[in-house]
C-alpha cells in the first residue's frame, strides 16, 4: 500500500489553499481536487490533510498574493459584531474566516446560533425583508446536518448555521488548536490583538 509523506500533505494543502482563494472552493472540494491534481484517481493514504494544514497553507497563500487581505478580515469582522449584535436574542458565535483571520475572497461571515426554534431566525430575517436562501451545513461535531441560511448584509457574504441549544456545551471546548469559536467580546478582543 501506499502512504504520503508530510511533503506529499504539504503539496495537497498548498493547492488546496489556491483552489480556496482564487476559485473560491469549500475545503472538501478543493482537498479533493488538489489530490486529484497531484496523484490521479488514486492519492496515497495520508495524503489529505486535515482543515488546520489548510488553513495554514491558505494564510500563507493570502499573506503573499493579496494585499486585501488584513482590510478583508478587518472588514468581515466588523460586519460579525454588527450581526452579532442584531442577533443577540439567539446566541450567536463567530466561527470561519472572521474568527480564524484566514478570509480569502468569497469567506463568508459565518454565525453559528444556538436557539431551540431555527423558525424564529427566519421570522427575524423575514421581518426585515432580507432575503436568503436555505441550505444544509455539516454539524460541527462531525453528525447529521444543521440548517443554514444564506444573506447578504452590509454588502458581505452571511451564513448562519442553526444549532440546538444544547449543542452550546460542545461548542466552547477548545480543540488542539485553541478554540474554534467565539461570541462578541471574544472576536472584539483578537480584534485588539491585531492592531
Amino acid at each position: 500500500m501506499n502512504f504520503a509523506g508530510e511533503h506529499d500533505r504539504q503539496e495537497v494543502a498548498a493547492i488546496a489553499a489556491r483552489l480556496i482563494a482564487d476559485a473560491g472552493l469549500d475545503y472538501r472540494s478543493a482537498k479533493a481536487r488538489a489530490a486529484r491534481e497531484l496523484f490521479g484517481n488514486r492519492a496515497p493514504r495520508g495524503a489529505i490533510p486535515d482543515n488546520d494544514e489548510v488553513d495554514e497553507a491558505l494564510r500563507e497563500h493570502l499573506e503573499l498574493f493579496d494585499d486585501e487581505h488584513p482590510a478583508r478580515v478587518q472588514r468581515l469582522r466588523r460586519v460579525a459584531l454588527d450581526l452579532m449584535d442584531k442577533l443577540e436574542q439567539f446566541r450567536p458565535f463567530v466561527t470561519g474566516a472572521a474568527w480564524k483571520g484566514i478570509a480569502a475572497e468569497h469567506a463568508p461571515v459565518h454565525l453559528q446560533l444556538f436557539h431551540d426554534n431555527p423558525k424564529e431566525v427566519e421570522y427575524w430575517l423575514l421581518d426585515r425583508k432580507i432575503a436568503f436562501d436555505v441550505d444544509t451545513i455539516e454539524h460541527f461535531h462531525g453528525r447529521d446536518d444543521v440548517e443554514a441560511l444564506i444573506f447578504e448584509w452590509q454588502g458581505e457574504a452571511v451564513l448562519l448555521s442553526l444549532y440546538d441549544y444544547d449543542d452550546l456545551r460542545g461548542a466552547l471546548k477548545a480543540g488542539p488548536r485553541g478554540a474554534q469559536r467565539g461570541d462578541h467580546d471574544a472576536l472584539q478582543a483578537r480584534m485588539q490583538e491585531t492592531r
